[in-house]
């Protein structure tokens, strides 16, 4: 499988800013779990994939209106361990979708 072609190589940098403290941490693990993945064949496809992983990870689906708090992302402050579901749906989806359409 070429690195060029894994899903991981989406994630390779972060957005300029991220939603809250808990994102990058969130980012960090849906790129280690899709290293094994290859590019679907549709956008459609790659946002559902992403969608998905979101769930598994965060333990709610990404259209829950509230920031969801996760225990492992905590590591102190204010933010920590809250994950921001508008940021993944206005910026972290978009964003690596953008990259998607580049690269296929």
């Amino acid at each position: 499988m070429s690195a060029q072609h894994n899903l991981a190589s989406l994630f390779e940098t972060g957005p300029r800013q991220w939603g809250l403290r808990g994102d990058p941490h969130l980012w960090r693990e849906m790129q280690s779990r899709l290293a094994e993945c290859d590019y679907p064949a549709t956008e459609a496809a790659l946002m559902s994939l992403l969608e998905q992983i979101y769930h598994e990870l965060v333990g709610v689906p990404v259209t829950s209106p509230e920031p969801i708090f996760v225990e492992r992302f905590s590591h102190g402050g204010m933010s920590s361990g809250y994950v921001s579901p508008k940021f993944w749906i206005e910026t972290g989806f978009p964003l690596l979708c953008s990259r998607y359409r580049d690269a296929a």
